[in-house]
């Protein structure tokens, strides 16, 4: 490949000031890997849209092609881990923060970062679920890990509309849980409950300051919001509870007390996507193919075009963006 499209992120080191614009860039513009990859696909991450807008620190180095996610055929390979022709996956290990990412034609990465492409989805597909919906399945895993089963109660979902709260939501409907969906945009009601979400509060009823503890009320949740969302999580959490946080859409704080850790045995799970071990990965994987209606991943997907995806990035960042996106790069 001479040349492929991309999507580049600079920085004026004088005023820290960020830009993004589409370019052209060849091979030798790539940093050093063992493995090439045509990028077929990606997708747009509520991470992919703080370092394109500039509007969190995920970026650590300039210039630098965003983008975390990709599915692709390996064109080349030093290492003989992959042949040419094998399709992989990659989600995180810091593509798009400190090495070059997926927004691009064409990707040079180590392949230890890689998976391939999971029997039984499609490129499509694992774009689709993306680390979003990987980082939605961690959190199931975790809260089973904890012995959080559907007998149990209730699990909420906060940003139940978004990304990770719609892989939640569907996969927690397919295993049997009963299911309270937080969002901020109450149009997306109808939504949320055809992916089987039995309950649907505002987050505004989690989104201000916490007690210690509060009335309990689901023996479990998945949060993304961090804050006091996650404060207000954990204090309504039933006797030994858990809670999988897994994001920081409302701040990166938690204002609470260790109340609900020592007077109700509850747990707070830390999920993190970007270094998991491969093996819990392809776990993760795994019961996705096994226990996500593929029907429902398929109505909570949006394809959009390359030249699509900095606008994107901006919009996830302000909500409005419904589910999950995939972008054909080809």
């Amino acid at each position: 490949m001479d040349s492929f499209k991309a999507i580049q992120i600079t920085r004026n080191e004088e005023t820290k000031e960020q830009s993004v614009a589409e370019t052209t860039l060849t091979p030798i513009d790539l940093m050093d890997g063992d493995v090439d990859v045509e990028v077929e696909r990606t997708t747009v991450n509520y991470k992919d849209g703080l370092a394109v807008t500039g509007k969190g620190p995920v970026v650590r180095r300039f210039p630098m092609i965003p983008g975390i996610d990709l599915v692709g055929e390996v064109t080349e390979c030093s290492s003989n881990a992959y042949s040419r022709g094998d399709k992989v996956l990659l989600n995180g290990f810091g593509v798009g923060e400190t090495h070059m990412g997926a927004y691009a034609g064409f990707a040079r990465l180590n392949s230890d970062w890689l998976i391939p492409l999971p029997k039984g989805l499609n490129g499509h597909q694992a774009m689709a679920i993306g680390t979003a919906g990987y980082t939605a399945m961690l959190c199931v895993l975790a809260l089973e890990d904890h012995g959080v089963t559907p007998d149990k109660g209730p699990v909420l979902v906060t940003g139940a509309a978004g990304g990770v709260g719609s892989v939640a939501v569907a996969v927690l409907a397919k295993l049997g849980y009963e299911i309270v969906a937080s969002t901020g945009r109450a149009e997306e009601a109808d939504y949320l409950k055809g992916l089987g979400a039995s309950e649907i509060i505002d987050r505004g009823e989690l989104s201000g300051p916490a007690k210690p503890l509060n009335r309990e009320r689901w023996a479990g949740a998945i949060d993304v919001a961090g804050s006091n969302t996650l404060a207000n999580a954990l204090s309504m959490t039933r006797y030994g509870g858990t809670v999988a946080a897994c994001g920081l859409a409302q701040g990166m704080d938690l204002p609470t007390s260790v109340a609900p850790f020592i007077l109700r045995g509850v747990t707070l799970a830390g999920i993190d996507s970007v270094m998991a071990p491969v093996a819990r990965r392809i776990q993760a994987y795994d019961r996705l193919v096994r226990d996500l209606d593929m029907a429902k991943l398929k109505a909570m997907t949006t394809t959009i075009g390359f030249d699509e995806i900095i606008p994107h990035a901006s919009a996830i960042l302000e909500g409005k963006v419904r589910g999950r996106l995939v972008v054909e790069v080809g």
